[in-house]
C-alpha cells in the first residue's frame, strides 16, 4: 500500500512539473513580450495563407495578447491538460501535439488572410475534443465517466468553435478540437 501511494504521489508531481513548467514558459513569454517587445513577437503567430505564417503552428501556442489572454487560458489548460495525463502522461504529449498540429494546419488553410492566430486555446479545446471522445472511441467505464464529467463541467466551450467574435480565434478552436478528436481515435485503437 505504501509503494502504490509513493508511486501515486511521484505520478501527481510529474503532471504538477509538466503543467507548472508549460504555464511557466506561457506567462514568461507574455511578460517578456509585454515589457520587453511591445507585443511584437505576437507576428510569430499563425499568419493563414503565407508560407512564413506555418512558422505560428510551433509557435502560437505560447504566444498570447496580454495578460488577461494568458489568464485566461491558464486554469482551463490545467484542468482539462491534468485531465488528459491521468492514465498515461505520454497521452499528454500526444493529444498536445496533434492538437496544435492539426489545428495550426487547419488555422492556416481557412483563416482570415489579414490575421494572425495565438494562444494555447487550439491546444486546450484539443484537450476537450479528446476528452469528450475519448469514452466513445474507447468504451470503457473510466472513459465514459470522464467523458461525462467534462462535458458537464466545460461542455459549454464547445460554442468556441463557431464564430462568434472577430478577435477570438473560432479556427483555431475548431482545428484544435478536431486534433483532439483525431487523438481520442488514435490512442484507443492502440489501446
Amino acid at each position: 500500500m505504501k509503494q502504490k501511494l509513493q508511486t501515486i504521489s511521484g505520478e501527481l508531481k510529474t503532471q504538477f512539473k509538466i503543467l507548472g513548467s508549460c504555464v511557466i514558459v506561457f506567462w514568461a513569454v507574455v511578460i517578456v513580450n509585454e515589457l520587453l517587445f511591445s507585443g511584437r513577437l505576437n507576428a510569430f503567430g499563425i499568419l493563414p495563407h503565407h508560407l512564413i505564417g506555418l512558422r505560428g503552428i510551433l509557435f502560437a501556442p505560447f504566444l498570447h495578447g496580454g495578460f488577461y489572454h494568458v489568464a485566461a487560458n491558464t486554469l482551463p489548460f490545467i484542468v482539462l491538460g491534468w485531465f488528459v495525463m491521468l492514465r498515461n502522461i505520454n497521452d499528454f504529449y500526444f493529444v498536445s501535439f496533434m492538437a496544435a498540429l492539426i489545428g495550426g494546419l487547419g488555422t492556416w488553410l481557412v483563416g482570415r488572410p489579414d490575421s494572425v492566430h495565438i494562444g494555447a486555446s487550439g491546444v486546450i479545446f484539443g484537450y476537450l475534443g479528446y476528452l469528450l471522445f475519448r469514452g466513445y472511441f474507447e468504451r470503457s467505464f473510466v472513459a465514459i465517466a470522464i467523458s461525462l464529467i467534462i462535458c458537464i463541467t466545460y461542455g459549454g466551450l464547445v460554442w468556441g468553435v463557431l464564430p462568434t467574435r472577430s478577435y477570438i480565434s473560432w479556427e483555431g478552436h475548431l482545428f484544435g478540437f478536431i486534433g483532439g478528436i483525431v487523438a481520442a481515435k488514435l490512442l484507443a485503437d492502440k489501446k
